[in-house]
């Protein structure tokens, strides 16, 4: 099972009113690798994983490094979240011990219990960080609290540890420039759901080591992934051809040249997409896309003022009714 440690409370430095609170702190325990474990190779030298965020994303981070037998903590504000995000790592676990094992309970079970037998859960972000050889961040979407994290981790975290962030759409740059390691500091981005999607975007700053940049490939490579490369520009590779295609479809809809579901059904059955860009819309949540296009308009570089990333009065209502899409139950369509 995952293991929590006693916990003692302790207030951090971190201003953002999401992260200001009162934390436990959950001792590391030993940071040897596991006998034979794929981590130990003198190509990857991460051993020991640090995932802050337990959500969707930050828990399935946790699971596929666990899975892949690495040591993995799993950091949030309190016991709530991360009981939550045990619960999602776990009820994925037996989805995937089902589907490799269907024939015996017994290897199913003992699948699940060796994979949660690596990982820990925290509540303090800078005991956690004592002895982390990858931190790889997945909290909230707001660069002022994620710079406020890493500014506080860069004060405890191993010389040797490697930064990153699991940011959609935020620069790595600026993110990095709160920490005195720039070098070591790179975007991570992997896509929802983790466990199946195999894509993950390795994203390069102008002053990181290309050796961290090679390490995190590596990394990804173990957990079975596809790792691509790209510079740090906005939206990256997928979400910079993904959104501008998206606002495009609303768009059109917004001239009133066709309905959402007429697009949705042209987009599959003529250019074979799974998802129509509706659908994907709401699968995402419209106040995603709106964060991210709103920053593109107001500051993305090369994107600023672009009539290419122009906010959406459609999108913009949706969001401030409260219908972000399939979160809230409504967004283009009803759910």
């Amino acid at each position: 099972m995952l293991r929590c440690l006693p916990t003692r409370h302790v207030a951090l430095r971190l201003p953002s009113p999401a992260l200001v609170s009162r934390f436990h702190t959950t001792p590391r325990a030993s940071t040897a690798a596991p006998s034979g474990a794929e981590t130990s190779s003198p190509a990857n030298p991460i051993k020991n994983v640090v995932v802050y965020g337990s959500g969707l994303m930050g828990s399935g981070i946790v699971q596929v490094a666990a899975q892949h037998q690495y040591q993995v903590t799993m950091v949030d504000l309190g016991a709530d979240h991360l009981k939550k995000g045990q619960g999602y790592i776990e009820a994925s676990l037996k989805r995937v011990a089902r589907k490799k094992f269907a024939d015996s309970d017994a290897q199913q079970k003992a699948f699940v219990e060796d994979t949660l037998s690596r990982i820990q859960l925290s509540t303090d972000p800078e005991a956690a960080a004592t002895t982390a050889d990858l931190i790889v961040e997945a909290i909230v979407e707001n660069i002022n609290t994620k710079r406020s994290l890493f500014s506080s981790l860069d004060q405890v975290a191993p010389k040797h540890a490697i930064f990153t962030s699991n940011t959609s759409s935020l620069p790595i740059s600026e993110l990095a420039s709160a920490t005195k390691r720039q070098d070591r500091f790179a975007g991570l981005h992997f896509f929802n759901p983790v466990p199946q999607m195999k894509l993950v975007e390795v994203v390069s700053t102008a002053e990181v080591n290309p050796t961290v940049i090679n390490d995190l490939t590596q990394f990804c490579l173990s957990l079975k992934k596809a790792p691509v490369n790209c510079k740090d520009t906005p939206g990256f590779i997928v979400n910079r051809l993904l959104v501008p295609y998206l606002m495009e479809a609303v768009r059109l809809v917004e001239r009133g040249e066709a309905t959402p579901k007429d697009v949705d059904t042209a987009m599959k059955l003529g250019a074979g997409y799974p998802m129509g860009p509706f659908e994907l819309l709401d699968y995402i949540g419209l106040d995603t896309c709106k964060f991210i296009l709103d920053g593109w308009y107001k500051e993305g570089k090369g994107l600023a003022g672009d009539k290419l990333v122009r906010p959406s009065e459609r999108l913009n209502e949706l969001v401030a009714k409260g219908d972000l899409g399939r979160k809230s139950g409504k967004g283009f369509y009803s759910y």
